[in-house]
């Protein structure tokens, strides 16, 4: 016959094994968020002219809405520039975190996974994007609303409905890149 103390702890064992496999399962089962776009790398040659476009150096808070794997922004911080990235992959957004390590620039970059329509981008000096076009036109009323008058907006490929850009540049490699460039406008 077990004595009520071994009882107890017999108990108290079951229960903390209970609850670490129940906090595995909620870890295991969390849902795999659904992404609105495949991660496809911009290249370097590409980042070059969207920074230069912008003007991005040292002053710089660059943010990079959909950032992949960190490419941009780490880009941005070897100019000196600071810089958050957002993106609901998080497999990116490891990757992200691990390529800025890498090279010598985690000390100036942020990654969050979460949806760029939550974000706060109001502190933003450079916005970078590599987004399909209905996700910029959706986009576009909070970056008119939110970024300073003057805030350069640059995206790879893809333009912005009816908002004319200020530059386009094409880059031709295996094929032919373009980055846009607009400026949020005074305000009324």
């Amino acid at each position: 016959m077990r004595t009520p103390v071994r009882l107890t702890t017999t108990w108290l064992v079951a229960l903390a094994l209970l609850a670490g496999c129940a906090s595995t399962t909620d870890t295991a089962s969390k849902p795999t968020p659904k992404l609105d776009v495949v991660w496809v790398p911009t290249p370097p040659e590409v980042i070059a002219v969207m920074l230069d476009l912008a003007n991005v150096g040292p002053k710089d808070l660059v943010y990079d809405l959909g950032c992949g794997e960190g490419e941009i922004l780490i880009a941005a911080a070897k100019r000196g520039a600071r810089g958050v990235g957002v993106d609901l992959d998080p497999v990116r957004i490891k990757n992200a975190r691990a390529n800025a390590k890498k090279a010598g620039v985690a000390d100036k970059l942020t990654f969050f996974e979460q949806d760029l329509f939550k974000t706060d981008i109001s502190k933003a000096t450079v916005v970078t994007l590599y987004l399909l076009p209905e996700l910029n036109e959706r986009l576009r009323p909070t970056l008119l609303k939110v970024l300073k008058p003057g805030t350069p907006v640059v995206s790879h490929d893809f333009a912005m409905g009816d908002w004319q850009p200020e530059k386009t540049v094409e880059i031709s490699l295996t094929r032919t890149h373009r980055a846009y460039l607009w400026r949020i406008p005074p305000r009324p």
